[in-house]
C-alpha cells in the first residue's frame, strides 16, 4: 500500500549553521513513540537548542522538543525526553572520533519525514564559530541578498 500522505515536513534548526561550521553530515532514523510521529507529522517539533550525545555507544539527542499530540490520551509522550537515535556501527565510530577533538560536538540540522513515512534527522559534526566568524557571515549573506536585489533589477 503507498503512503499518500502529504510529506512535506521539514524542520529546521536556523540557529546551527550560524553558530556552527558544518563538517560532516549524516541521516539518522530516530526512535519515536507513535504519539511522537503523530506530532511530528503535524509540524509541532522543534530544534532549537539541541544537540547530540554518546551514552554507552549509542548517540542520543537532547533537548528535541515534540509537542505533546492533541489527541492523545494518558500514554502521551513527554515532550523534551531523550531520544536515541539510529545510526550504523561505522558512522557512530567516525561520530565519536570527531568529538573527542576539541571543539567538535554534534548538532542536529534539520527533521523530515522520508518517503516511507519515516522521521529521520539530519545532524551534523560541527565546530564552533568564532565571533569575527558570525560576522563574517552575515555580512556574506547581506552581500549575496544585494546582488540578488540587483539583478533583479
Amino acid at each position: 500500500m503507498k503512503n499518500t500522505t502529504n510529506n512535506n515536513i521539514n524542520i529546521k534548526n536556523k540557529r546551527a549553521s550560524f553558530d556552527y561550521e558544518f563538517i560532516d553530515t549524516y541521516t539518522a532514523g530516530i526512535v519515536l513513540t507513535g504519539t511522537e510521529i503523530k506530532s511530528i507529522r503535524q509540524g509541532k517539533a522543534s530544534l532549537v537548542d539541541t544537540f547530540c550525545f554518546f551514552s554507552k555507544g549509542e548517540l542520543w539527542v537532547k533537548n528535541m522538543h515534540i509537542a505533546e499530540y492533541f489527541y492523545g490520551s494518558y500514554n502521551n509522550h513527554l515532550a523534551r525526553r531523550d531520544r536515541k537515535l539510529l545510526l550504523n556501527k561505522k558512522e557512530l565510530r567516525k561520530l565519536q572520533r570527531g568529538i573527542q577533538e576539541t571543539g567538535f560536538t554534534i548538532v542536529p540540522v534539520r527533521m523530515f519525514i522520508n518517503e516511507r513515512g519515516l522521521a529521520k534527522v539530519v545532524i551534523a559534526l560541527a565546530k564552533g564559530k568564532k565571533q569575527y566568524d558570525k560576522r563574517e557571515t552575515l555580512k556574506e549573506k547581506d552581500d549575496k541578498r544585494m546582488m540578488d536585489r540587483m539583478f533583479k533589477r
